[in-house]
């Protein structure tokens, strides 16, 4: 387990909080020791929650040119058919995932190929799992083309505490299944948009693990 580089800043910020707000406590009132000694605690906490945030686990993809892998962690809280309506203007297959605040924020690209698609869309900051983030909240869209020329869309959706959204891929560019796509701090939600013949393998409410686990059978 390492630290993802997408935190090094904000674990040093965090960090630096914790030293500066402790060493004025103890300056200003350190004959308070009860609130010194609970100011300590409660910000050593903070810090470690910052630090696990940014974690970096080591995992091995189980490479298929079939499957749809994870694109996150998190919790499956939307299986159905909907019309996506910027790059496919028709019915797709839409499965979404919701990473909490104590989820890995890495994102996987789910499939191997090229990435024929990909656009940043600046915007709100609503709830992860209010129906209208998927199009209203900051968010990015991004469709690979497998070789065998199906074509899967996910989006990278801002949660009300997700304030940046951070992507490696651009149009044109061959990515592997299972590689780093990007990274969502504090909280958000991915979407997936998979042909109608998919085979969904997962079911609503069930943990995802990014990279691992496989979502879809491709036809």
């Amino acid at each position: 387990m390492t630290i993802h580089k997408e935190g090094f800043a904000s674990i040093g910020l965090a960090g630096a909080f914790v030293l500066i707000t402790n060493w004025l406590l103890r300056y200003f009132i350190g004959e308070i020791e009860w609130l010194t000694t609970t100011w300590l605690v409660v910000s050593l906490v903070f810090f470690f929650i910052i630090v696990q945030f940014f974690r970096k686990p080591t995992r091995i993809t189980p490479i298929h040119p079939n499957h749809v892998i994870a694109p996150c962690d998190g919790k499956v809280v939307v299986i159905e058919e909907v019309v996506e309506t910027e790059y496919f203007k028709g019915p797709r297959r839409q499965v979404s995932i919701f990473m909490s605040p104590i989820n890995v924020h890495i994102n996987w690209n789910p499939i191997a190929g090229v990435v024929n698609y990909f656009k940043y869309h600046p915007g709100k900051y609503l709830v992860a799992w209010h129906p209208k983030s998927s199009t209203e909240n900051e968010r990015t869209t991004t469709v690979i083309k497998a070789p065998n020329g199906v074509e899967v869309l996910f989006r990278q959706i801002a949660g009300a505490l997700a304030k940046r959204i951070v992507w490696y891929v651009k149009e044109g560019q061959q990515v592997s299944q299972g590689s780093e796509m990007g990274f969502i701090k504090f909280g958000s939600r991915v979407d997936i948009y998979l042909p109608l013949d998919a085979d969904i393998k997962v079911n609503l409410e069930e943990k995802t693990t990014g990279g691992i686990t496989v979502l879809a059978h491709l036809k």
